[in-house]
């Protein structure tokens, strides 16, 4: 498949939003991609690659390098380390895309109108966007712009900005601000996607990430679970939460079968999304 083709399929299936940062975005994460596959690449090799002018593809790279994802000098664009890629929205945007719509749609079926919720900066988690509004009246916190973004416009949704330091690699808010912001506040559910699940445990490749997410665990009355069959074949330096300190965990059908085994012989509450290809 082209880098155009794919960019042109991920338009056709990105979440809501205007097209033209969709297509900035696929386009971004194919560039991302590239790189980590070749190591260096020239920058005009680049707009060859993917039919875009010189201008562009610099624009496109200075965002890269701004949110710590690439190198740029003389000319050659490389990589930084893996772990910072793999935790960056643009990374994660098109990963198992039609896994994380069904985990989300599911996930939505939990929720009741009036209630309040705490809501991740995931990629997974942003998915659940289009199935509030059917939900509503609902009070949704975030720390995630992204989400910010899709909700404000939405009717009975009432939409509570987390403030902080803001992430550009993660497209969101962390840190003490945020975190004591999280702590003068009560929900009824927090909806939450992580890296990875290794040993019974979810862990993150950042530290921040892990202590702002736990703010909103702790200030949550249920917690659950988004993650798709891939979380379970990674490894990440921090540690978040015990699968049995969740109140529901779903997981895509197609999960290695051993893996939901084992965490309902533990006494987890296992859900399991059907999976519609191309949904």
């Amino acid at each position: 498949m082209t880098p155009e083709k794919a960019v042109d399929i991920f338009m056709a299936e990105q979440m809501p939003g205007d097209s033209r940062q969709a297509r900035q975005l696929a386009r971004r994460q194919l560039i991302v991609e590239a790189v980590i596959a070749e190591g260096a690449i020239r920058i005009e090799d680049l707009t060859d690659r993917f039919g875009i002018s010189l201008m562009t593809a610099h624009r496109d790279i200075d965002e890269l390098v701004e949110r710590g994802l690439l190198r740029k000098a003389r000319g050659v664009v490389s990589a930084t380390s893996t772990s910072q890629v793999e935790s960056s929205d643009i990374y994660r945007a098109t990963r198992e895309l039609d896994e994380k719509r069904a985990i989300a749609e599911t996930a939505a079926t939990l929720i009741e109108a009036g209630l309040s919720m705490f809501m991740d900066d995931s990629t997974t988690v942003l998915q659940m966007a289009r199935f509030l509004p059917a939900r509503a009246p609902l009070t949704v916190i975030t720390n995630s712009l992204p989400l910010m973004a899709e909700l404000k416009s939405g009717r009975d949704i009432t939409l509570l900005g987390l403030g902080g330091q803001f992430y550009n690699w993660c497209n969101a808010f962390m840190g003490q601000m945020t975190r004591y912001e999280i702590a003068r506040l009560r929900a009824d559910l927090f909806f939450v996607s992580m890296s990875a699940i290794t040993d019974g445990a979810v862990f993150h490749q950042s530290a921040e990430t892990v202590e702002t997410k736990r703010a909103m665990f702790d200030a949550s009355a249920k917690r659950v679970l988004l993650c798709d069959h891939t979380k379970f074949e990674r490894r990440a330096l921090h540690h978040f939460a015990r699968l049995d300190e969740f109140d529901v965990v779903i997981v895509n059908q197609g999960t290695p079968l051993p893996y939901i085994d084992r965490m309902r012989d533990s006494g987890i509450n296992v859900m399991i999304a059907p999976v519609k290809s191309g949904a």
